[in-house]
């Protein structure tokens, strides 16, 4: 019988910095494995599950969020540097809005179908970090999953029923159930969890202990 292949489920928000990061490690792992023979799937979490359906104005959210406009700045200057000491492209200062991200969730759902998740992950996280939309916009949205060559048709339809709102949300419910605090949260195997941006040579050790147990089963 054929081994199962192993997986990688990814509990992350759009809107994270550290999700971005961590992306971003772990995509320069990947390619240094490209057989890697991972199944990946990225799941819903939201940092804000609270977040007014609209969102809220960036600044007041990160005031109430830090305790008032200096440390917020403080808190926030620290994760620009991250961003770009991990080389990636930002520019904070477009960020005016701080969205709701079920609807995001619900298009990176919708796009493992089309095996296009991954590529939506990435273009919701230039969309926020480097171009500053709201993406929490359906419109936003909309043209993200085209520009992908997704089915717009079918999206609107999708977004205009709304009917696995609640699928997301007993995900994101069910994570929190199970003690995860933050993201980004690696699930290896649905056995072992990483939490947090893990560095390229820590996933090229994960990647290739996973092959070698995998091979010695052989």
């Amino acid at each position: 019988m054929e081994a199962a292949q192993p997986t990688l489920d990814i509990l992350s928000d759009p809107i994270c910095p550290w999700c971005y990061i961590g992306k971003a490690k772990l995509d320069a792992a990947l390619a240094q494995r490209p057989d890697h023979g991972l199944d990946i799937q990225w799941r819903t979490y939201q940092l804000n599950p609270e977040m007014p359906a609209e969102g809220m104005g960036r600044q007041d959210y990160l005031d109430n969020k830090f305790g008032g406009r200096a440390g917020a700045d403080q808190v926030y200057g620290r994760i620009e540097d991250a961003v770009k000491s991990a080389g990636l492209p930002s520019d904070f200062s477009k960020m005016k809005r701080t969205p709701n991200t079920l609807d995001a969730h619900r298009l990176i759902r919708w796009s493992r179908s089309a095996g296009q998740q991954d590529a939506v992950v990435d273009a919701l996280f230039t969309a926020y970090f480097c171009d500053g939309q709201d993406i929490g916009d359906r419109e936003i949205l909309l043209g993200i999953g085209a520009n992908l060559g997704l089915d717009g048709a079918l999206l609107r339809r999708l977004y205009d029923e709304d009917a696995d709102r609640s699928v997301l949300l007993n995900e994101d419910a069910l994570a929190r159930q199970m003690g995860v605090t933050g993201v980004p949260c690696f699930i290896l195997g649905e056995k072992y969890a990483l939490v947090g941006a893990q560095e390229t040579a820590k996933w090229l050790e994960v990647i290739d202990r996973i092959q070698h147990s995998e091979s010695s089963e052989e």
